[in-house]
């Protein structure tokens, strides 16, 4: 009878290795929420880990909100930078003049729930020097907007990558390193990066688990790139990765090896792997939640010098192209 039974469990388990994602079971992914939101810069930061962009001085404004029936007290602690409390759950904190990594912990009452707030403030675009920023190659950014749109204003500044900080957790899934460009350079590097893109990665790493392939991070395989950089590699000159907004991405955890992921278990790593991926953030289009997020979407196929890969953007219009 144990022989027997041990046989059937056996079987289950085969079974469910056949049907099962090869990125593994949804079931281990925490998106890792907190209890409350905070409201900045005129969005909404759910996550245990988040980071924000500003600038030298900046006055940044905190609104801490939650679903509780009763809104508890809540408390924020920062080593830099000077915070005022306006009303109830509101604050102002002004950044620090330096440039720099900075952190602040926003904690609910006596429970143990809080939020670590990365915050970069920003070296300012007029320190550029030419086509230079401390050494490091930026180019020089479009003069004319595009179609006179507001979102493709040069960026104010520039985050500053170094050794020690380029393993930072600027999301619950993502490190900063993995949206630096790909050109070469010493430290330190920099960035721009859009915190409404961080939170889209985030909202699709949370549905591509939920639909079965297991990921902790995407594989960022182009994120931010200089404008230097963009025009060598010849990409459109309104690129929204030169903004800081966009991401081109794929799943790398069966093995890891800086290629996509055969997520359909066909023996092959072609288009058909990516446009999985392309199908589920195309199912959150017209979701009321995902209304903030609207940017382009598509899919690649695999060439001689990549993978196959999705790429998103949040450049705020709904925008689809590619293979």
């Amino acid at each position: 009878m144990l022989t027997l039974l041990r046989r059937c469990i056996f079987f289950g388990i085969f079974l469910l290795s056949l049907f099962a994602p090869v990125a593994g079971f949804a079931g281990e992914f925490s998106a890792q929420k907190a209890d409350f939101s905070v409201q900045v810069q005129n969005i909404t930061l759910p996550y245990k880990i988040m980071s924000i962009f500003v600038m030298p001085e900046e006055i940044v404004k905190l609104h801490i909100t939650a679903d509780h029936t009763k809104s508890p007290l809540y408390s924020i602690r920062s080593s830099h930078g000077q915070i005022r409390h306006v009303k109830k759950n509101q604050w102002h904190w002004r950044a620090p003049r330096l440039p720099g990594h900075y952190s602040m912990n926003i904690s609910e009452g006596d429970r143990t729930d809080s939020m670590l707030l990365n915050i970069f403030v920003m070296v300012p675009r007029k320190h550029q020097q030419g086509e230079y920023l401390n050494g490091y190659r930026i180019g020089n950014y479009p003069h004319i907007l595009f179609k006179g749109l507001p979102s493709y204003n040069p960026p104010r500044g520039f985050v500053e990558v170094t050794a020690d900080n380029a393993e930072t957790l600027i999301s619950p899934h993502f490190r900063l390193k993995q949206f630096l460009c790909k050109q070469n350079g010493e430290y330190p590097k920099y960035l721009v990066l859009k915190e409404n893109l961080l939170l889209k990665l985030e909202l699709i790493i949370q549905e591509v688990n939920a639909k079965g392939y297991r990921c902790d991070t995407f594989h960022v395989m182009s994120g931010y790139r200089t404008p230097y950089y963009n025009q060598a590699i010849g990409n459109v000159k309104y690129s929204r990765h030169i903004y800081g907004g966009a991401a081109d991405i794929f799943i790398d955890e069966n093995p890891i090896d800086e290629m996509m992921d055969d997520l359909n278990q066909d023996g092959k790593i072609d288009y058909k792997d990516a446009a999985i991926i392309y199908e589920i953030i195309d199912e959150l289009y017209g979701k009321p939640f995902y209304q903030s997020f609207a940017g382009g979407l598509a899919r690649y196929k695999k060439t001689v010098n990549h993978g196959p890969f999705v790429h998103i953007d949040v450049r705020g219009r709904r925008a689809r192209w590619g293979d």
